[in-house]
């Protein structure tokens, strides 16, 4: 990463920042909760906050920095190895309490309870030089096409549009035991947190996907709708995320072999499609259909929207995608809008890569140092996505926003008041030429007739109103 800070001055500004984001978010005490704690020597703090710079530094690694002499962090490279070894450090715990708090100094700027939404996707953490890796595999990335070493990072995270917060993380290895490289380290205590993780990454991406909804407080979160791709748009998972958790699903599906009940049949979503009214034109949105996906546990049939947009990419038999939305009121242009925020993923994964130094700084073998690593880069992230909130939005100066466009909405308001009377008192001298004193007369008799809280504005009694004089 190209060095950001060019003098002194504004590098002194950018850790000053750095060490207020750790305190303002208690970033010591988040770490004593996740049981990331050392009961002797270099506190926790001081690594974690040497490892978040670390990437800020011109390039040096990690290695260079700690036997720097002018940046001397007070410990040896053995330290920090030692720290992002430790398999009992609860490091999705730690992820999750920072989000929170940094998700709670956001909600207030967003009115809107549906700008609020949950992403899920996968990116591949590629490991391709690599052989002795723990649970290293042969993963499938969908972006390149191809069958890669390395492991599925499957990230679930929260967004309103304008800032995305990562809140949960797996790192997937391959549940099938040929595509596994290595195996996991037989010598990892089963009753720690690091065993867990690893059984937790021999299993399937739609079984960890329900053990990341499981660990969301989503009572506090505020969002009530979840959006992925077509990798997880399986009917058996939307029935069960709409069953399981308050929660409805917008994504986005692929025509398979599973079918959709549509006025007593069951379709593919190729022969739905075929049998639906097309719309004429350049209409966008080519057609719609509530459909069933069938019964849920509970034997309660699931009911969704299925609408069929066009494909701008696509000039074959196949000009058209398909989205699915498990609440059937949303109009169909919202649920375009909304399924459109599942971007804001894909650029945080993007961002990590090629800005944060996910994947470049640490290439340890034990699992849990990578677990280590990607919970600092997104730690990173945050940092960032909060300080382009801070930059941006004005909302975040806090209530003094609110008051300001009270005040200029009421301004505009009393200004196109006055236009209006002063136009009537032109017509009125002018046309009928009515005297001073009779038009006078006649505009209060006007006045008298409005609302009380219209007479208030005009007579200036309200606060922050200008009097308008005709």
């Amino acid at each position: 990463m190209a060095n950001i800070l060019p003098n002194n001055s504004e590098k002194n500004e950018f850790y000053s920042s750095i060490d207020h984001f750790i305190k303002q978010f208690t970033v010591g005490t988040l770490l004593n909760r996740s049981n990331i704690k050392k009961e002797e020597g270099v506190s926790v703090t001081a690594i974690v906050t040497f490892l978040f710079t670390v990437a800020f530094h011109g390039g040096k690694s990690m290695n260079q920095l700690v036997n720097d002499s002018e940046r001397q962090p007070g410990f040896k490279k053995d330290t920090v190895n030692r720290f992002l070894k430790n398999e009992r450090f609860n490091w999705r715990t730690f992820l999750l309490l920072l989000s929170e708090k940094v998700i709670a100094t956001l909600i207030p700027y967003v009115q809107e309870d549906n700008e609020r939404v949950l992403i899920l996707d996968d990116s591949m953490f590629s490991r391709n030089r690599s052989k002795k890796v723990e649970l290293l595999a042969k993963n499938y990335d969908h972006a390149s096409g191809k069958y890669m070493k390395g492991f599925r990072m499957l990230t679930l995270g929260w967004s309103d549009g304008l800032t995305f917060i990562p809140l949960a993380k797996s790192f997937l290895s391959s549940k099938k035991k040929a595509n596994r490289l290595s195996e996991a380290d037989e010598r990892v205590d089963k009753r720690t947190v690091g065993y867990k993780r690893r059984q937790e990454a021999q299993n399937k991406a739609t079984e960890t996907m329900f053990d990341l909804l499981n660990a969301l407080p989503l009572n506090r979160l505020k969002a009530n709708t979840i959006l992925f791709d077509s990798w997880f748009g399986h009917a058996a998972v939307i029935k069960q995320v709409v069953t399981d958790y308050p929660l409805q699903v917008i994504c986005m599906i692929k025509p398979m072999r599973a079918t959709y009940g549509y006025q007593g049949q069951r379709y593919t979503l190729k022969e739905l499609y075929a049998h639906l009214k097309k719309k004429r034109g350049r209409a966008i949105i080519k057609a719609e259909a509530i459909v069933s996906l069938g019964l849920n546990d509970k034997g309660e049939e699931i009911h969704a929207k299925i609408i069929f947009v066009k494909n701008r990419n696509s000039k074959g038999k196949r000009n058209w995608l398909a989205l699915l939305s498990t609440d059937t009121e949303l109009e169909n242009e919202e649920i375009i809008r909304l399924y459109g925020k599942r971007w804001d993923i894909e650029t945080f994964f993007k961002y990590c890569k090629s800005y944060l130094q996910l994947g470049k700084e640490v290439y340890g073998r034990k699992y849990d140092i990578m677990i280590a690593h990607t919970t600092i880069v997104f730690m990173r992230y945050i940092f960032f996505a909060l300080a382009s909130r801070n930059e941006q939005d004005p909302r975040t100066i806090g209530e003094l926003f609110y008051l300001e466009c009270d005040e200029l909405e009421n301004i505009r308001f009393t200004k196109s008041l006055s236009l209006l009377l002063h136009a009537l008192k032109e017509l009125l001298e002018g046309e009928f030429v009515l005297s001073e004193q009779q038009v006078t007369k006649l505009l209060d008799q006007l006045i008298e007739t409005l609302p009380t809280s219209f007479k208030e504005i005009l007579s200036g009694n309200q606060p922050n109103q200008a009097y308008i004089t005709v």
